[in-house]
C-alpha cells in the first residue's frame, strides 16, 4: 500500500506537505503512512481514494484496476 500512495502522489506531482494538508494531518504523519511506519486510518484511506479518483481496493493492493467503482444511484 505504501508504494501505491507514494507512486500516486509522485505521478500527480504532489508533495507530502500538500497531501498532508488535504488530509488535515502533519507532513510527518503522512510520511509515516508512505514508509509503513503507521497504518492509514479508514477515513484517510477513503479521502485518498477519492482524491486520486481510484478505489480503496487499489490502494490496499487488492486489485490492479485503478478506475473507481461506479457510484450508487439514488433510488
Amino acid at each position: 500500500m505504501q508504494t501505491r500512495i507514494k507512486n500516486l502522489r509522485e505521478d500527480n506531482d504532489f508533495t507530502q506537505k500538500q497531501i498532508s494538508e488535504m488530509l488535515n494531518i502533519s507532513q510527518v504523519a503522512y510520511s509515516y503512512y508512505e514508509i509503513g511506519k503507521r497504518s492509514i486510518p479508514i477515513e484517510a484511506l477513503c479521502k485518498l481514494a477519492d482524491f486520486y479518483n481510484t478505489s480503496t481496493d487499489y490502494l490496499l493492493l487488492r486489485t490492479n484496476e485503478t478506475a473507481p467503482y461506479p457510484k450508487n444511484k439514488p433510488k
